[in-house]
């Protein structure tokens, strides 16, 4: 990702189709450091791709034509006047395919070598000890790649991320405060939050449209900060998804459709695990977060979360607030 510090920032005109039978849209293209995000005119984002899984359908033509590696029906044209963000795109692509295996000899040693040693691993170490050996060597590109491609197969359960215009600014504040790095936000499905692998947080509407409190949202995201924090996404993917799939993130560097798609299943249903209160405490104390109106949101009679209520560290303390009551009275439209 380094080699493409010199294109962060940039956007492009370009033209959006969601499927095969969807119109063309419109469309702004917003280069990250990690994705590639499409969003109207109006600036609502449409769609994030990873910019692992970027795939040119027509080298060398134009306009340029791309899709998300695995949906050949989703596309975003580019005209042949947007050089720079072209540029950009070949590069990365160059730069992801000089750091895949070459065919040959060479990467057929490399595949064994892999798998012998992934074999060794799950006889001297045991499953639990490879799962954390594949969670700990899997680049953050990957993790990128896997956390993108598990949100679309919840999407299918949840519906699509909700989005407004103007929305996305104050999303990312509110992921900046609490010290992640994305936010969205979900219709149903995800009962309260959910962290994927590659920095993503998924929070229910509810933790939008009813408080009157931003500070409940900024609670509800730290908790499950602080959830990932104790358990890594892409382990408890791992551990839950059997051996099969650590050998083959080991190997291959991906995990398939069926083991997302199971996954995705059986965790939006699951209740999330309760948070360690003194670590929540010091998050809401480093984040300068007032912890009551969370606490009350979880507990509206304060009895199970008493130690949020009375060490709130904002008691009697002037704060700067999440957002302001303006910006979070439009946020809670996201999902209208």
């Amino acid at each position: 990702m380094t080699a493409l510090k010199e294109f962060q920032r940039l956007e492009a005109a370009g033209l959006w189709r969601n499927g095969a039978n969807a119109q063309r849209r419109d469309v702004i293209v917003s280069l990250g450091e990690a994705t590639l995000t499409i969003t109207d005119l109006q600036d609502r984002p449409l769609a994030h791709w990873s910019l692992a899984a970027i795939v040119r359908k027509n080298p060398g033509a134009v306009p340029a034509v791309f899709y998300p590696d695995g949906d050949q029906d989703e596309t975003l044209e580019l005209a042949a006047n947007e050089t720079t963000m072209l540029e950009a795109i070949d590069k990365l692509r160059g730069a992801l395919d000089r750091a895949r295996p070459r065919p040959g000899r060479l990467r057929s040693l490399g595949i064994w070598g892999t798998l012998a040693a992934t074999l060794a691993g799950l006889v001297i170490w045991g499953p639990n000890a490879l799962q954390s050996h594949a969670t700990r060597v899997v680049p953050e590109v990957n993790r990128k790649a896997i956390g993108q491609s598990l949100l679309k197969r919840i999407e299918r359960l949840s519906g699509q991320t909700c989005r407004a215009s103007g929305s996305t600014p104050l999303l990312a504040r509110i992921a900046q405060r609490t010290g992640v790095e994305q936010l969205l936000i979900v219709r149903e499905g995800v009962t309260t939050s959910l962290a994927l692998p590659g920095g993503l947080i998924l929070l229910n509407r509810s933790f939008i449209e009813d408080p009157e409190d931003p500070d409940v949202a900024a609670g509800a995201v730290l908790a499950e900060r602080i959830r990932a924090e104790a358990q890594d996404p892409l382990y408890a993917l791992l551990k839950a998804s059997g051996l099969k799939a650590s050998v083959q993130l080991l190997t291959t560097g991906t995990l398939n459709e069926a083991i997302l798609d199971a996954y995705a299943e059986a965790t939006v249903a699951q209740v999330r695990p309760t948070v360690d209160e003194d670590r929540l405490l010091a998050a809401f104390v480093e984040t300068n977060i007032a912890s009551s109106p969370y606490a009350y949101a979880i507990d509206k009679t304060g009895e199970t979360t008493l130690g949020l209520i009375e060490f709130d560290p904002m008691t009697h303390q002037e704060t700067q607030p999440v957002l302001t009551d303006q910006q979070w009275v439009a946020l809670q439209n996201i999902c209208g």
